[in-house]
């Protein structure tokens, strides 16, 4: 039986905004409509830069708008997430055409954490941009990204950011699967435009998926650099800490747009790994589509994950000196072990106030133990999913009895 994984209240909701999609009918309107709305609200009119940008979000919202069974609320997030993105965009644009200062800001030795969805990345990365040397980006200045602003400012930005994501309360899961704190360091999906997180996270598009495995991505992360760039100028400088678990599949572009970037990858037993992915992805899309199919989910999730691990190992190979690999086993099971050599591999310095941060992160952890999921539930199997991993089984093994990069 296919539980929901939603609110009667979402349901409601749903029905009663039903008239709203209308403007799923045409899709490209409804996107010009946005982008007026964007401009208006900031004072700044797109200029040719920016034409690549919206050309790109309005294939991505005509993608979405074609979803079998998209929801109302689905499909208004889609729009108003990306005008949201453009209004961003504008300011980050502006801010720089107004001090040319603010794009001679270097990012240095950035830190990536990698790995395939549910393989410890956000306790890696929590730990990492808790460090007195780094910072991670907080969720609020992903999505209102700005130079320095006055406490009342901030307070406000960080209200508009809680309702913004206010959404997910519609799917209780969330609490302990993916616990959403606009104040928190954040996956720098949300400042990326394009990325797998549109098909996996949102609803399935295989036109946009095949869009984006065609795709140069240079450009995303020549944005992303430029975000960092406004948040850093005029601020303390500290190492920047980016966790976004499928930059493992970008990974030559990220050392082309930020020369002398690390990556720290984490690995698991795919298995497991597979299974807590659909869960995740599924309870995402239940807030886009009525109905999420779950062995379209397992099929797609189990297409993905193999070639985003095959590019990220190609990388590797070229480029050893660049990637630190951790087992998901030795950091849950030891971390107060293999989070100094960590920092060492990385150049920052253990302190003893360290420790003490780390045993109040391992002492309110992200999530919790209740995430329940099953292979099954999504059309899969333990021998489908090694058969997909076999090439990187062997080796996370070898990986998994290893000391930290070595």
């Amino acid at each position: 039986m296919h539980r929901s994984r939603t609110t009667a209240r979402l349901r409601f909701i749903n029905t009663a905004l039903r008239p709203m999609t209308r403007s799923a009918n045409d899709p490209e309107r409804a996107w010009a409509k946005a982008v007026r709305e964007a401009q208006d609200a900031t004072g700044l009119r797109a200029d040719a830069d920016d034409q690549a940008w919206i050309a790109d979000f309005q294939y991505l919202v005509s993608c979405a708008a074609r979803v079998p069974g998209l929801a109302p609320v689905g499909w208004l997030t889609s729009i108003l997430d990306a005008k949201a993105r453009l209004v961003n965009r504008l300011r980050i644009r502006e801010l720089h055409r107004r001090d040319p200062a603010i794009a001679r800001e270097r990012i240095e030795s950035p830190v990536f954490v990698v790995g395939l969805p549910r393989t410890a990345t956000t306790l890696a990365h929590q730990i990492l941009a808790a460090a007195p040397e780094c910072r991670g980006p907080l969720l609020w200045e992903m999505v209102h990204t700005d130079l320095e602003l006055p406490a009342e400012d901030t307070e406000r930005i960080v209200r508009s950011a809680k309702k913004q994501f206010q959404a997910t309360k519609y799917a209780p899961d969330f609490g302990h699967v993916h616990p959403v704190d606009p104040e928190r360091p954040e996956e720098s999906m949300f400042l990326l435009p394009h990325g797998l997180y549109h098909v996996l996270f949102h609803a399935p598009m295989p036109d946009y998926q095949a869009w984006f495995a065609a795709r140069d991505t240079t450009p995303d992360y020549e944005y992303l650099r430029m975000a960092l760039q406004v948040l850093q100028y005029g601020r303390e400088r500290r190492r920047w800490v980016l966790k976004y678990p499928m930059d493992l599949g970008q990974l030559p572009t990220i050392r082309k747009v930020f020369p002398g970037a690390r990556v720290v990858w984490t690995h698991r037993d795919p298995a497991t790994v597979i299974g807590s992915t659909c869960s995740l992805a599924d309870l995402c899309q239940s807030l886009f589509v009525t109905r999420p199919d779950r062995e379209a989910i397992g099929n797609l999730v189990l297409d993905v994950l193999p070639k985003t691990v095959d590019a990220g190992r190609r990388f590797r190979q070229q480029h050893l000196g660049d990637v630190i690999d951790v087992p998901y086993f030795q950091l849950v099971s030891d971390p107060t072990r293999v989070i100094p050599e960590l920092y060492d591999r990385l150049g920052l310095t253990w302190t003893q106030k360290d420790g003490e941060r780390l045993s109040g992160i391992l002492r309110n952890p992200a999530r919790d133990r209740k995430h329940e999921y099953a292979l099954g539930d999504y059309g899969l199997t333990p021998e489908r999913v090694e058969a997909a991993f076999e090439d990187y089984l062997p080796w996370m093994n070898t990986v998994n009895f290893s000391r930290i990069g070595k």
